[in-house]
């Protein structure tokens, strides 16, 4: 009952109230309202994607939502408005955008000439660096975000100074690399690494990153998908023990090696990903197949994904490849990736049931493996600091 109101029951117990439909701010309104949106678009024609909960694909529209945000999309402009009115007969709210620009903070720009897609998040890089104290004064920018030695704990070394905080920047810029700058996604990944317990050293790595996104505010993602056909590549590349040397010899960290990885759907990426491996990989060989096999298991769904969208739309679904950096005896990683199960190679016999999963899937949906220099790995950028030639290179390739 509100406060300050009590009545008693015949029973004499106090009465309470049963809703009879949620109020916004309770613990159970998401849930409530997750089970009222698909059910409301289902009832307009578009039934959840088998493959996803959160995209609904239709004859003529496809949609996607993100709490409570939705964005459609179609061929035909008329198709989206039908659709709404359609929601708006079953009794769901809409409050309609100008353009898909707002959506999550994202700003979306097509170029009138080419067409093509520039997406960015200018606002979130000038929140980033007021609060590291940037957006004022002559601070010079950087050309890369991360040095070339990797970010180490330097537990014996000067304590941060505070002057922000630390984990509300590494927030933010997790979820600017997330959405449209994959090109710092290895610098932030290892800053995150140290969001309870930053050295000064870790306070100057961040402003390193955010120097750098001074000096190119105004990159993004520029989309520019290739015409009439989906084909989707995979970078997957390793830095193998990347951490030795750097981190204390009896903290088992310093011998992790770190998965990198990039999946391109029609030349466009989608999704990325830096981490650390959480196994201790014995040569480059297995650290590469460590990372063959995370990139797979993203991979194998965005290829399910696609067949249905790329039916959706009326385009057709290319040949899938992963494409992997050889250098030392990744040649290796090769060879066992394209080999039969439950064959294995000499060097692999004590981690080759691991692999079994992903090279049946390899076979069985006829993805190629193909070589790629290491110059041309996208997946280098995602596993150390690159000196700014083959950052720019990459960077370019990657975002346009």
């Amino acid at each position: 009952m509100p406060l300050g109101f009590k009545q008693c029951g015949s029973h004499g117990k106090y009465k309470v109230l049963r809703l009879k439909k949620t109020l916004y701010g309770l613990c159970q309104s998401p849930h409530a309202f997750w089970k009222y949106l698909p059910k409301k678009l289902g009832n307009c024609g578009l039934p959840q994607a088998p493959f996803d909960p959160c995209l609904f694909i239709g004859e003529k529209v496809i949609a996607i939502c993100y709490v409570d945000d939705l964005i459609f999309w179609a061929k035909n402009e008329k198709d989206i408005f039908e659709l709404a009115v359609q929601l708006r007969a079953e009794g769901v709210d809409l409050e309609q955008e100008d353009d898909a620009a707002g959506f999550l903070g994202v700003h979306i720009e097509r170029d009138p000439n080419t067409g093509f897609l520039n997406m960015t998040q200018k606002g979130l890089i000038k929140r980033v660096l007021e609060t590291l104290g940037l957006d004022v004064g002559t601070a010079n920018g950087k050309f890369t975000p991360a040095e070339g030695k990797p970010l180490a704990k330097h537990v014996h070394g000067e304590p941060a100074s505070g002057d922000f905080n630390y984990s509300s920047v590494v927030g933010m810029l997790l979820y600017l690399a997330g959405h449209t700058r994959p090109d710092i996604t290895y610098a932030v990944n290892c800053a995150a690494r140290y969001m309870f317990c930053p050295k000064l050293v870790h306070e100057q790595a961040l402003k390193r990153i955010g120097r750098y996104l001074k000096a190119t505010a105004d990159k993004g993602l520029i989309m520019k998908p290739s015409e009439k056909l989906l084909k989707i590549d995979s970078f997957p590349d390793a830095d193998f023990a990347g951490m030795y040397g750097h981190e204390a010899m009896d903290d088992p960290v310093c011998v992790k090696s770190r998965t990198g990885y990039v999946i391109m759907v029609a030349n466009c990426p989608i999704m990325w990903q830096s981490k650390l491996q959480s196994e201790t990989a014995l040569s480059t060989m297995e650290a590469e197949i460590v990372a063959l096999a995370h990139s797979c298991r993203e991979l194998f769904p965005i290829m399910d994904g696609v067949s249905i969208m790329g039916k959706a739309i009326g385009l057709p679904v290319g040949d899938t490849t992963i494409q992997v950096s050889i250098h030392e005896d990744n040649a290796g990683a090769l060879v066992l990736a394209e080999t039969l199960p439950p064959q294995f190679t000499s060097r692999s016999k004590h981690y080759h049931t691991k692999t079994i999963w992903f090279r049946e899937e390899i076979v069985k949906r006829g993805i190629k493996l193909l070589k790629i220099s290491t110059t041309e790995q996208l997946g280098d950028l995602f596993t150390k600091g690159l000196p700014k030639p083959g950052f720019e290179h990459l960077r370019k390739k990657l975002m346009g």
